[in-house]
């Protein structure tokens, strides 16, 4: 158990060297499928540190994207969801006609990832996958589930490796789920 500047307590659920091992082989899973060219979408901000790693795990995997962000916010500040999207950063990439693979942190009620498809889809994507770090299999409000996953999260609610409470803890190097605030 680690102790954060936040006085969140946190235990390690996926370690580092657990992450980065996956990751790898996420992006051959990826690349197997999808080819070398698409343009990858990443959801900011809880996957910042995941895209990253990604990106770089593609590259060593042959795959060549061109990248995006858009930033969409259901929490807030909150520990949980207000029930609807909200758009905060558009792409500026045109998607009309090509391969999409959105990269999101957590799949759980499934809001932001299938407001995030729904989007790219209208906006005249070819295909249009989606790839998580960690996909909670809880109660959705979206009927969706992920091409590509990470991990299967238990139900808690988790930090670190880009995911926050209230704007803290992103910069933790291993994901945690918080035991006391």
């Amino acid at each position: 158990m680690t102790k954060p500047v936040t006085g969140a307590d946190v235990d390690v659920l996926f370690s580092a060297e657990v992450i980065a091992a996956r990751n790898e082989e996420l992006a051959h899973e990826i690349a197997a499928k999808i080819g070398p060219d698409f343009v990858i979408v990443a959801i900011l901000k809880g996957s910042c540190l995941f895209i990253a790693d990604l990106l770089r795990a593609l590259h060593r995997a042959g795959a060549a994207p061109e990248v995006d962000f858009m930033s969409l916010s259901s929490y807030g500040d909150g520990m949980t969801s207000r029930g609807t999207v909200s758009v905060i950063r558009d792409l500026q990439v045109a998607v009309n006609g090509r391969t999409v693979l959105i990269v999101d942190d957590i799949l759980e009620t499934g809001r932001t990832l299938a407001h995030a498809k729904d989007l790219i889809a209208a906006r005249g994507a070819t295909n249009v996958f989606t790839c998580v770090l960690l996909d909670k299999p809880v109660q959705r409000a979206a009927s969706l589930s992920a091409d590509f996953h990470g991990f299967i999260c238990p139900d808690k609610f988790v930090v670190g490796y880009g995911m926050d409470v209230a704007q803290r803890l992103r910069e933790l190097p291993y994901i945690g789920w918080v035991t006391s605030r």
